[in-house]
């Protein structure tokens, strides 16, 4: 499988299979540079290389900024998921909408609630990661903050089967958080500013 085998937009999901494949959107483009660079690159998350490398990570640029229509995006990865064993996780990243965190937030909150409802609750879990994400009593300033931070709005879909295996086989896990906000303090809000403000540049 290849990335454009997993790649989704929602402006080219009924492309016909004779014709030839759609240019990868610039925000996939975006989020795998800052995967590879921010979340391999400086190992925010141990297992994420794996799936990279593997090609196993499913992208959809979606251009819903509405919550509903947001919300039934959500839905219809959710089910994808599980539908698709070959897929290990996939990344939702919002080209146009849900900029404010305020609004992303309420966002993540009812996708949490939607994972209850539709029956995927123990199967599938969601990160968050967001352009101004912040912690709870962290300074704004904290270069901590950028842990979580991302080129767009985006969701991650994470299969908690997947989660805890690799979790039971990882020596402290307890203790990737901390080593995260270590580094990010080591690099320096600064560092993140500058690759954030590259990657921003990419049309």
């Amino acid at each position: 499988m290849n990335n454009s085998d997993i790649n989704s937009s929602d402006s080219n999901e009924n492309t016909s299979p004779s014709k030839a494949p759609q240019p990868e959107h610039p925000a996939i483009g975006k989020t795998k540079k800052w995967l590879e660079h921010i979340v391999i690159g400086l190992n925010f998350c141990p297992f994420a290389k794996k799936e990279f490398v593997n090609n196993t990570i499913r992208y959809n640029a979606c251009s819903k900024g509405q919550m509903q229509d947001a919300l039934a995006e959500f839905a219809q990865e959710c089910q994808f998921l599980r539908d698709n064993p070959d897929v290990e996780t996939t990344l939702i990243v919002f080209t146009l909408g849900f900029r404010q965190f305020d609004k992303y937030l309420d966002l993540v909150d009812y996708c949490n609630e939607l994972i209850v409802e539709l029956g995927f609750e123990g199967e599938i879990q969601l990160a968050s990661f967001h352009p101004d994400y912040e912690f709870d009593g962290e300074p704004v300033n904290s270069p901590s903050h950028f842990t979580n931070r991302s080129p767009l709005p985006t969701l991650h879909l994470i299969r908690e089967a997947s989660m805890e295996k690799v979790l039971s086989l990882y020596p402290d896990p307890e203790s990737i958080p901390e080593n995260n906000i270590a580094l990010a303090e080591e690099k320096g809000t600064k560092y993140f500013k500058q690759f954030l403000a590259g990657l921003n540049k990419i049309s």
